[in-house]
């Protein structure tokens, strides 16, 4: 089974960067499946292990999430010698496409996805995880654990030490896994259910 992690590492200070104006985001209900939930739960027990408090499940950017592992298993063609890593979008959808290349130039593009889909009024920070034969939480998650560059995402150490997490998003769908962190509360907009 081919599983990638993969992770963004800040090139600019996300403050620098110039607000955009950016179409209200459509005010349906977020649903979390259930294989979100649970990497919700598995991800907040983690953390609790390390002495960590749990990040307030955000409604925003679950959408973030699951707008962009639907993206990219309908739109990207995943290949490790790929220019364009899988923090790109396609031009498929209501959102700035952009071809996210391993130099991190067009960082903005990524950060700005939460205020561009769901009107989230901060950057956002985004892991994604790749699996051929199906992404799953308790593979994504013991993957970014063994990952120098994913766990001090999750656990706030090294660069994100002073970071206080205030909203996580998660989604899933086919060989994808995502996970968005941000450091304002989601303001709510969105409605939030969970799958049975």
């Amino acid at each position: 089974m081919k599983s990638i992690l993969l992770f963004v590492v800040l090139a600019a200070t996300p403050s620098l960067l110039i607000p955009k104006p950016y179409p209200a985001p459509e005010k349906d209900a977020v649903c979390l499946s259930a294989e979100e939930k649970k990497l919700y739960d598995l991800m907040m027990a983690y953390r609790k292990e390390n002495g960590l408090d749990p990040i307030p499940l955000s409604a925003s950017l679950t959408l973030v999430a699951q707008t962009h592992a639907r993206d990219l298993a309908e739109h990207y063609k995943f290949d490790p010698k790929n220019r364009c890593n899988p923090h790109s979008w396609s031009s498929k959808g209501k959102w700035t496409s952009c071809c996210y290349t391993n130099d991190h130039k067009r960082a903005e593009c990524m950060w700005d996805k939460p205020k561009e889909i769901a009107g989230y009024e901060s950057p956002g920070y985004e892991i994604a995880y790749y699996s051929s034969a199906g992404a799953s939480a308790e593979e994504g998650l013991e993957g970014w654990k063994k990952s120098p560059s994913h766990n001090p995402l999750i656990v706030n150490d090294g660069i994100w030490s002073k970071v206080t997490w205030q909203a996580v998003g998660v989604g899933f769908y086919k060989e994808y896994g995502i996970v968005w962190f941000g450091e304002v509360e989601d303001p709510g907009d969105l409605p939030m259910c969970t799958a049975n």
